[in-house]
Parts: C-alpha cells; sequence; structure tokens
C-alpha cells in the first residue's frame, strides 16, 4: 500500500463515512443514535453534535409502528429495504427509501444501521403516494389490536384476518413450525377443513425462504400440489418469516387468486410479519404467566405446609388452605392482620405453640423485589410429642430398670459377703427375690421388644381359629389369689364360638388388659371378665372399679410411652408401653381393642375378634 493509505482503521473508517454520499445513522438497541453521517446532517437538517447519544426525531408518528416493525424484522435476521416518508429539522417531509441492516459485533445484534436515500420524484410516481398511507396508517390500527390481544390462538387469527385485509390477499392463514414439521393453526376465508394440516418444513414454501436468508417470498410456480390448492384461482403466494426471540416461529401466508401483489403488498406483509412476531411473543409471554401463575396457585393451594404472604408492613395478603386448618383461623379472620404467631429472624426457624395445642415450625424468606415476605409454618406437633414421648421413655425406662436392677444386685451382694452367716430359709428367700425381680426386667425386655416391633409394622401373628374360652380361664386362674383387696368373676357363655386369631398374641393381650385392671385399682374391688358373641364377632371386656381415664385420654393410652391417670404419674410405673402393645397384637389379628367409662366408676377394656366360620375353612390372613 501506498503512504497516503496510512493511518488508524479507525480514521479510515470515520473517512469512508464522510465520503459516504448517502445518509448512513447507526442505532443501538434502544434506538439511540450512535452515528450520524454529514450525509445525514444534509438531508435532515440536524448536525451530529444535536443527535449523537438521543433518538431522531425524523420518524413521523403515524409511521412509528412501521418503523418498530422494521427494526424487529431486522433484528431476526435479513435486511428490509422501505419505501417511506421522514421528517426534516424544518418541518417537512421528504419521501425515501430505507436500507435497514442489523448492526453486528461478534455473534449479537447490539444495534441497526439504516441508510436513507431520497425518492426522486419519477422513482415516486409510480408509488400510490395516498392509498399507501392509508394502509399504513391502518396498519398501525391493526397492530394496535393485535397486541391488545393476549390469548395465542386469537391472536394468530387476528393476524390471519388482518393480512387479507392489508394486503387485499384472497385467503390467509398462519402456520407454525414444529421442529421438521409445519402446522396451520389459523386460517382466513379458506375451508375449515384446512386447519391442522401438517407438511414437511424442508420441501415447503417456509423451508425454501428460510434457505434465502430473507424474510419475504413470492412464488407463482408449481402450486398446484400445495393445500393451499383448495384457494379457487389461486395463482400466487406471498409468505414472510415470524420471528419471536430472534428465532423464526412461523409464517404468514397471503394468496391472491384475483389481483397480484406489488411491491407495497410486500412490505405489508413484511412489516405484518414483524409485528406478528411481537404480538406473538406477548402472547406467548403472557401464556406461560398465567400457567406459572396457575402453578402456583396450585402449588400454594395443595401444600400440606400453611403457607402466608405478608405485606412490606407485614400484614397477611395471602393464606392458604392449609394455613386456615393448621391454625383454626380462616383467611377472612388474617387479612391486612399480622399473622398469629410469631416470625423468626433471617435464615432462622422458629418454633411456636398455637393455643389449640398445635406446634408450628416457622420459616420466612424477603421476596427482594417486591419486599414482601413469603412465611412457610408446618405442623411438628407430632414430632414434638414423640420428643416429648421419648424423653419420657428414658427417664422412666431407667426408674423402672433401676429399681429391680437395685434390688438384684443388693441381694446377690448380700448372698456373696454372708452366705455362711445367712439361715437357709433367709438365703432362699434372697434368691426367690433376685428371680422375681429377674422375671420382672425379662417382663419388661419383653415390652420393649413388642413396643419396638409394633412400631415398624413387624409383629408377626398366626391368624387362624382357636377357643377364646379357654385363653380366657387360662389367664384368669390364680388371679383371686393375688390380692386379698379384689375379687375376680368371669362370665362366659358355653356356647361360645371359636375366634381367628393368635393364641399366644391374644393371651398377652389378656394379660395385659388384667394387669392393668389390678394395677389401676390400687383400693381393691371387682376385676370382672365377661365374653360374648356380637355380629360377626366375639367381645371380651375387662372391668374395673380403679381410677378411670379422663375422656380426652381414652385414645392416646394406646400411643406409645403414653401413661396417663388421675395421680401422680409415677404412681403406677411403667413405661406406656403396654396398651401399645395390646392395641397393636389386636389390630394385627383384624380385631381391636377400645377403652371406655364405666357406669360407677372405674374403666372398660373391650377386646374385639373375628368369630371363626363353622366350617373351619379360614384362611390365615398375615
Amino acid at each position: 500500500m501506498g503512504d497516503e493509505w496510512a493511518g488508524s482503521d479507525d480514521e479510515i473508517a470515520r473517512a469512508v463515512l464522510a465520503a459516504s454520499p448517502n445518509a448512513l445513522i447507526a442505532l443501538d438497541r434502544d434506538q439511540t443514535v450512535l452515528v450520524w453521517t454529514p450525509a445525514a446532517e444534509r438531508l435532515f437538517g440536524w448536525s451530529a453534535e444535536e443527535m449523537l447519544g438521543r433518538r431522531a426525531p425524523i420518524v413521523p408518528d403515524e409511521l412509528t409502528a412501521e418503523h418498530n416493525a422494521v427494526l424487529e424484522r431486522v433484528r431476526t435476521g435479513g435486511q428490509v429495504t422501505l419505501q417511506t416518508r421522514r421528517l426534516r429539522a424544518d418541518g417537512g417531509v421528504i419521501d425515501v427509501r430505507v436500507d435497514t441492516s442489523a448492526l453486528v459485533i461478534g455473534s449479537s445484534v447490539v444495534g441497526y444501521v439504516c441508510e436513507h436515500h431520497p425518492v426522486e420524484a419519477g422513482e415516486a410516481a409510480g408509488v400510490p403516494v395516498a392509498r399507501r398511507a392509508q394502509l399504513v396508517r391502518r396498519l398501525t390500527d391493526v397492530v394496535a389490536d393485535i397486541n391488545a390481544e393476549l390469548e395465542l390462538s386469537a391472536v394468530l387469527d387476528r393476524i390471519a384476518a388482518s393480512l387479507t385485509e392489508l394486503t387485499g390477499a384472497d385467503g390467509g392463514g398462519f402456520v407454525l413450525i414444529e421442529g421438521e414439521r409445519l402446522r396451520l393453526v389459523s386460517t382466513h376465508r379458506l375451508p375449515e377443513t384446512l386447519k391442522g394440516a401438517t407438511a414437511d418444513l424442508r420441501t415447503s414454501l417456509v423451508g425454501k425462504l428460510l434457505r434465502t436468508g430473507r424474510t419475504v417470498l413470492l412464488e407463482s410456480d408449481g402450486l398446484g400440489d400445495l393445500v393451499w390448492a383448495e384457494l379457487s384461482g389461486l395463482h400466487t403466494i406471498a409468505l414472510g418469516l415470524a420471528a419471536v426471540g430472534g428465532r423464526p416461529y412461523g409464517a404468514l401466508y397471503a394468496l391472491f387468486a384475483d389481483d397480484r401483489p406489488g411491491h407495497l403488498e410486500l412490505e405489508l406483509l413484511e412489516l405484518l410479519a414483524g409485528h406478528a412476531g411481537i404480538a406473538v411473543g406477548n402472547a406467548m409471554a403472557y401464556q406461560e404467566a398465567i400457567r406459572q401463575r396457575a402453578h402456583e396457585r396450585a402449588l400454594f393451594d395443595a401444600s400440606a405446609d400453611g403457607i402466608a404472604v405478608l405485606d412490606r408492613e407485614g400484614r397477611v395478603i395471602r393464606w392458604n388452605p392449609a394455613a386456615t386448618e393448621l391454625t383454626a383461623l380462616p383467611a377472612e379472620a388474617v387479612l391486612d392482620l399480622p399473622p398469629p404467631f410469631a416470625l423468626p429472624g433471617p435464615g432462622e426457624k422458629l418454633t411456636f405453640r398455637l393455643p389449640n395445642g398445635r406446634w408450628l415450625d416457622v420459616v420466612g424468606a424477603q421476596i427482594e423485589e417486591t419486599g414482601e415476605v413469603v412465611v412457610d409454618f408446618r405442623d411438628v406437633t407430632q414430632a414434638k410429642e414423640l420428643e416429648e414421648a421419648k424423653d419420657l421413655f428414658l427417664a422412666t425406662t431407667s426408674h423402672e430398670l433401676r429399681t429391680p436392677i437395685t434390688i438384684v444386685r443388693g441381694f446377690a451382694s448380700t448372698l456373696d459377703a454372708r452366705w455362711d452367716k445367712l439361715t437357709d430359709p433367709e438365703r432362699r428367700s434372697a434368691v426367690h427375690t433376685i428371680a422375681e425381680r429377674a422375671r420382672s426386667l425379662g417382663r419388661l425386655m419383653d415390652h420393649l421388644l413388642l413396643g419396638s416391633r409394633a412400631g415398624a409394622d413387624e409383629l408377626k401373628v398366626r391368624v387362624e381359629a382357636f377357643d377364646l374360652a379357654e385363653r380366657i380361664h387360662a389367664a384368669t386362674l390364680g388371679l383371686p389369689a393375688l390380692s386379698d383387696r379384689h375379687r375376680v368373676e368371669v362370665t362366659i357363655p358355653e356356647d361360645l364360638p371359636p375366634v381367628l386369631g393368635d393364641a399366644l398374641a391374644t393371651e398377652i393381650v389378656l394379660g395385659q388388659l388384667l394387669e392393668n385392671a389390678f394395677k389401676y385399682s390400687p383400693a381393691g374391688g371387682l376385676i370382672r371378665v365377661e365374653a360374648w358373641t356380637e355380629e360377626d364377632g366375639v367381645v371380651v371386656v375387662v372391668d374395673d372399679e380403679g381410677v378411670g381415664i379422663a375422656p380426652p385420654d381414652r385414645e392416646r393410652i394406646f400411643e406409645r410411652f403414653v401413661q396417663v391417670d388421675s395421680g401422680d404419674r409415677r404412681r403406677f410405673g411403667g413405661v406406656g408401653l403396654g396398651l401399645y402393645i395390646v392395641r397393636s397384637l389386636a389390630r394385627a389379628q383384624g380385631g381391636d381393642v377400645s377403652a371406655h367409662p364405666r357406669d360407677g366408676g372405674g374403666t372398660r377394656m373391650r377386646l374385639v375378634m373375628g368369630a371363626a366360620s363353622p366350617t373351619g375353612n379360614d384362611t390365615p390372613m398375615r
């Protein structure tokens, strides 16, 4: 190169722009002027100093929609040439041809380049200026109508109808690009039977248009094989590409059977296609927002956790059904008020007890954009009660173990240290005491083991026919000798039928019910055992005249580690597993056990078991 070419690339670029005979204007994505050449100064009358960094006031208000459509079309690919009008600084209006293309840096569209050519009188003569202005104004109205519609199917129908109105086409349609296929989703002035028709994208006119890299295509050959041929007299098809978010989404088809489209019709088709992409994008965003809101509402309503949304002042503005269920407070009772519990600090969890006795774990998170707070709270009452029950179990078990172990250790130490000094009766008494306490420890261990298995649903029982009357007699045999303060009565009809269940498990159930009857009637009284048939089952009741059970506790006594009585919890001992095991064993056999008040005071424990069939062909249930 000669010396005359010396200089930086920036200097060369500025020299080229300055020498260009056409008015070049570069805009960023917000339409702010980046470049305003000397030719633009001469054409429009504004200097570069006046225009740089601001929007150029050269587009008439009535052509704003047209201008925006061109930029949207360019942003999604291709170049658009448009004959239109622009304003000058002196208030005059000039006819121009504008070539608009994308300003690309790397792989990103960062703005637009618009090259303006003044249209000479001879060139403008062929353009019906009045009709064009009228159609452009109509395009503005149509675009407003389309953008006001948010239902996607309605948007597509409106686009197809507007297409025929603006271009004078005899029919129109909108096709979606779905992978490698096209699907006709909207038609106007065409048979309804065409809707839903599909075609291969690669062999379609849309495929041909995509391969050209342009945004509009005019086709007059080989139309007989297309689905559009159902339009009588079809001779020309014009189609424009609609893009959403920079990617081809579909295409508008304008079908002509009478007049032929001219340059103006193709311009309007291209502009409408650009607007169609914007309208479809808006409708899709709206539909997605509706779907997301529906999903959020479904999650909000179906959540098992209570959820509340608080405004900036900490007042409840949303309250889901689970929140109502957990707090027993309907939404109308809490809206516009602070929540009925304290709130944790950021990143913290607060455990709170409601007046109705429920324990809640409460956490919260702030929405930075709105200042609102979402509060999530869940019922942890069972976990809290289980935690308390475990603590009670450990304390109770240690107490129950300590007494017999202390006694065993004491007597064993005495025997070890003073064996030769003790008389034979004293030694026998000590050994007897050790044996009794060892059996007590064994029963306690059995209860713990059974309780563990019942909690894990691992109780194994056989379900077969056996003689319940025999088991009741065996369980009550020798009971009168256990206490001189209690009387025992057993009433069993001779025709009591066999029952279905596990004989050994039933012995454990009866033994525990009888033991409780003795334990919880420390002042003595009548222990009555009675059995009878009822419907398809057999009922066994154990009555006592003891301390009784308060109504709220008649179900709780069958839970693990629960002890309830009318006095000191430690008064009767135990680890609170007996009745839990009783009910678990009864239900494992297909029966049940329940607690009831007894007339005159005391408790009635009611065991129900299924009667065996007379044929004896009962099948084990588990």
